[in-house]
């Protein structure tokens, strides 16, 4: 299991995580979700072992995250950040490489980067410069970087996925294709964490919803649970109706009043 026990979290005078705990289970999806400035992609990356948290600790598989060596942690955890970037001129196939521990055999690499570039669409690229891609091409290359990471892991169904956003360049289709490579990966035992701002994907396709408002934990559970309008409709500060149909899950609905709150100054 992949845990936060009590993680405060301060820049400066700024405390931007207050006593979050939260839990990720082998083979289970947790969105994590609220609005801007809520925490959520400082709670991932302190859940990824990417710093020491002022208080609190994040423990995967029993172990301390920031004890444990880089290439022990690359094994057991795979992160696509929000932002991903390339100092260098790599190309497709060449990215996805770098995610490879040495001693994989040649022969398992090249399976495991064809494998996963098909599965985001990206087959016909692997030998493109990164450069040359579209934005979303290139979010989708970082998401097959991260897949191979996991898939050559020595115990790929018992670590752990991360995304920050990783449908926030995608078009409708490969938001789609996302989320199910992610809900993929989560049916064949890996955790998966991963940051949304489309509260609809996350009641389709995760198991659990953590939302998040002010650097802390506000509700925890299933989408149908945590999506209620009186609770989205306060912490974003606008209208929003939520939709529910017997065996579908919840439909959240921004209220679109174009006049209202108007400033006269404008």
């Amino acid at each position: 299991m992949l845990e936060a026990q009590g993680i405060t979290v301060s820049f400066g005078k700024t405390t931007v995580l207050r006593d979050v705990s939260l839990r990720v289970r082998p083979g289970e999806m947790v969105a994590l979700c609220g609005p801007n400035g809520a925490g959520k992609s400082t709670l991932l990356a302190a859940m990824a072992g990417d710093f020491q948290p002022e208080r609190g600790q994040v423990f995967i598989e029993g172990a301390i995250i920031t004890g444990l060596p880089p290439a022990e942690l690359a094994r057991r955890r795979a992160v696509l950040e929000q932002s991903p970037s390339l100092s260098a001129g790599f190309s497709v196939g060449e990215l996805l490489s770098l995610s490879i521990p040495r001693d994989v055999p040649p022969e398992r690499a090249d399976a495991l980067i064809a494998r996963k570039l098909h599965s985001v669409g990206l087959a016909d690229r692997i030998g493109d410069n990164c450069q040359i891609l579209s934005g979303g091409q290139r979010h989708r290359a970082h998401l097959a970087r991260v897949l191979v990471q996991l898939a050559a892991s020595d115990n790929p169904e018992t670590g752990y996925l991360m995304l920050d956003e990783p449908t926030s360049s995608l078009d409708i289709a490969h938001q789609i294709t996302t989320m199910r490579i992610a809900r993929r990966a989560a049916r064949e035992g890996a955790g998966v964490l991963v940051v949304l701002h489309d509260l609809n994907l996350a009641a389709a396709f995760a198991d659990r919803v953590a939302l998040m408002h002010d650097g802390r934990m506000i509700a925890d559970g299933t989408g149908a649970e945590v999506f209620t309008a009186d609770r989205l409709s306060a912490i974003y500060e606008t209208e929003i109706a939520v939709e529910r149909e017997d065996g579908h899950a919840p439909r959240i609905l921004p209220v679109y009043s174009p006049d209202a709150h108007a400033n006269p100054e404008l």
